[in-house]
């Protein structure tokens, strides 16, 4: 039995070798170019399932053998960063101070998709605009017509003197800003591929100029056969259904992470050459936390809800497909007070990001 014993361990040991190699390639997969490695950039997808293989591992040592619990251990200290980025802790965030300003990003999925604004029954991301206390609002996937006019979402949002819609070459999509400072210029900035898009606003703020970027980067384009393959895998996980459902799902999202990581650069080199002392960069990015495109925005930039946010900050939330991927970045020469995604408004698949910063 002692023999027996042993065997198992070192069983165990190997396969918490395996995962923890797949946790670091995972962990730092990031700085791969997803235009050369479309398919391994997706690792950072899998990154919480292999965060809590491991610090399963780590319990598990803890109980029977303490010694192989360094393998674990040591994996989670080198795979700090990505876990602090996907899953921030800020137990002591401070007061808000006056003269702050509060930023919004919303992808509205088309206002709840298009419901009307009446008194009597108010459109309930309207609402949520008007009781929102932004400064500015920075809106993705403004899509208005039918029982909801843009007349009328100008006169929900006039509390906002200052207003920029655009909308793009290809399908509903637009996107939008309201503010109360002065938008002193708005520029497109130009992908190969126009369903998607980015704005960046020159904001006029006291004697400061706030350079804003207002993100819609590429869609994932899941159908619902995809997100039937996906269900597939999750109520009968065998071998069949993860394969072909992995496969299907894997070359759409590589597809769409090597052409994000096209855009993300696009922007990127802009603000580098705009040399602005003040950014923020915000939107639906339909990237997470532990991808190439939240990193090439990260190494100029700092991530509002990592340095003031908590936990995992779902913002997306339909289909069984619980991500982060709606963020705000700000440079490095603001400070940021709080960072929250807010889930108590169901009307898009998207909820609501904001922060509250100020120019130091």
């Amino acid at each position: 039995m002692r023999y027996i014993g042993a065997l198992l361990g070192y069983i165990l040991l190997g396969i918490n070798a395996v995962v923890s190699a797949l946790m670091l390639f995972v962990a730092y997969s990031p700085y791969l170019d997803p235009q050369s490695y479309p398919i391994l950039s997706c690792a950072g997808l899998f990154f919480p399932i292999f965060l809590m293989l491991n610090i399963g591992f780590l319990f598990l040592w803890v109980v029977i053998y303490r010694r192989y619990a360094l393998l674990p251990l040591v994996t989670l200290i080198t795979c700090w960063n990505a876990f602090q980025t996907y899953f921030p802790i800020n137990l002591s965030v401070g007061e808000v101070p006056e003269g702050a300003i509060k930023i919004l990003s919303y992808n509205t999925r088309a206002f709840g998709e298009m419901k009307a604004h009446t008194k009597e029954k108010p459109n309930e991301v309207l609402a949520y605009l008007q009781n929102s206390d932004a400064d500015i609002i920075c809106l993705q996937e403004y899509i208005y017509g039918g029982k909801l006019p843009k007349k009328d979402i100008d006169y929900a949002l006039k509390e906002y003197p200052y207003k920029h819609y655009f909308k793009l070459e290809k399908g509903w999509n637009g996107l939008g800003c309201y503010s109360r400072y002065p938008i002193l210029s708005a520029k497109q900035i130009k992908f190969d591929n126009n369903m998607n898009g980015s704005i960046l606003y020159n904001i006029k703020v006291g004697n400061d100029t706030l350079c804003v970027v207002n993100n819609h980067l590429e869609s994932n384009r899941i159908l619902d056969s995809d997100v039937e393959a996906y269900h597939a895998m999750l109520e009968s996980p065998n071998s069949k259904t993860i394969v072909s459902g992995s496969k299907q799902l894997l070359k759409k999202l590589s597809n769409a992470t090597a052409i994000r990581a096209e855009q993300a650069d696009t922007v990127v080199d802009i603000i580098k050459n705009s040399r602005k002392k003040y950014v923020i960069v915000c939107g639906d990015f339909n990237d997470t936390p532990v991808s190439y495109t939240h990193h090439a925005f990260n190494q100029i930039l700092k991530d509002a809800f990592v340095e003031a946010g908590n936990g995992l900050g779902i913002s997306y939330n339909r289909n069984r497909m619980y991500v982060r991927i709606d963020h705000i970045l700000t440079s490095k020469d603001m400070e940021v007070h709080d960072c929250q995604v807010d889930n108590s408004i169901k009307a898009s698949d998207h909820y609501p990001i904001w922060c509250h910063v100020s120019l130091k």
